[in-house]
């Protein structure tokens, strides 16, 4: 059923607090590619476009901590070792993916298509080279596991990250993922990994919903979304026709994309990627 005109008029929620974190396993996160960076002392992989799962050697958990309804055999077929990776179903398949992992009762012909893309060994000392060598030696012993090994390759510099980079997304693929080669490992974000995309993606807090008009009459025309820092700014593109007609609630987290950033550091050509706290 269409949203009513009075759900949809613009809110403004400036008292709305930015929602408190879960409690969630302390992993190892990203930061952004710094072009003045060198990465040749960095191995290079693709960044799949997946949803996070941590592997604890018994239960499979989401980022947030929440338990993923994995099939017994799906969890059956993983090694005791802890893991960290992403499930992983194609390039561009991410809302067909999340429909999956977020069924109540999995549905085994939709897992079978997924597959476990781990790129981290997260209790395990050693430099990364040495833990990723380790996970392509645990992959090859797991014979008929969704666990694959996520290939890591270094590059010579600069011009050779930015044409892997040009030819991954030119495949299909989202962007990279840069890990200090050297590093031990450290949960939290941090430099020893960073992400390289074309765009930049963040995370806001959704303070008001535009009423749409023309062929959106009715329907959600634009979010207003607020920053950590207090900055608020609408986007308008970027949703399905049933997010229109139910848009993510007021005070939800959402993920936006945008290419770049204006001179007072808002979002430029912002569009809406999906709800953030999904998992």
């Amino acid at each position: 059923m269409p949203i009513s005109r009075r759900h949809l008029l613009f809110t403004v929620a400036a008292a709305l607090p930015w929602p408190a974190a879960r409690a969630a396993t302390a992993l190892q996160l990203p930061t952004v590619y710094d072009d003045a960076i060198d990465p040749a002392p960095y191995l290079v992989s693709e960044k799949y476009d997946g949803v996070r799962g941590h592997w604890d050697g018994a239960t499979l958990r989401f980022r947030s901590g929440r338990e993923v309804p994995a099939p017994a055999w799906f969890s059956a077929a993983l090694p005791r070792t802890p893991l960290d990776g992403e499930l992983w179903l194609g390039r561009g398949r991410f809302d067909e993916l999340s429909g999956t992992v977020r069924r109540r009762v999995p549905v085994d012909a939709e897992w079978r298509a997924l597959r476990y893309m781990v790129f981290e060994l997260p209790e395990r000392e050693g430099t990364f080279a040495e833990r990723a060598q380790r996970i392509v030696e645990i992959a090859a012993q797991q014979r008929g596991s969704p666990m694959v090994a996520v290939a890591q390759a270094p590059v010579a510099d600069r011009a050779a990250l930015q044409w892997r980079l040009a030819d991954t997304i030119a495949n299909g693929g989202e962007g990279l993922v840069l890990h200090l080669a050297s590093a031990a490992y450290r949960p939290g974000r941090s430099d020893v990994t960073m992400k390289l995309k074309p765009e930049r993606d963040a995370e806001a807090v959704v303070v008001g919903h535009r009423v749409g008009q023309g062929r959106l009459a009715g329907q959600l025309g634009a979010l207003e979304l607020r920053t950590p820092d207090g900055r608020t700014f609408l986007v308008g593109s970027g949703f399905s026709d049933a997010q229109r007609r139910a848009p993510p609630p007021l005070g939800s987290v959402v993920t936006y994309r945008c290419r770049e950033l204006t001179s007072t550091g808002l979002p430029r050509f912002a569009t809406f990627l999906r709800p953030h706290d999904a998992f």
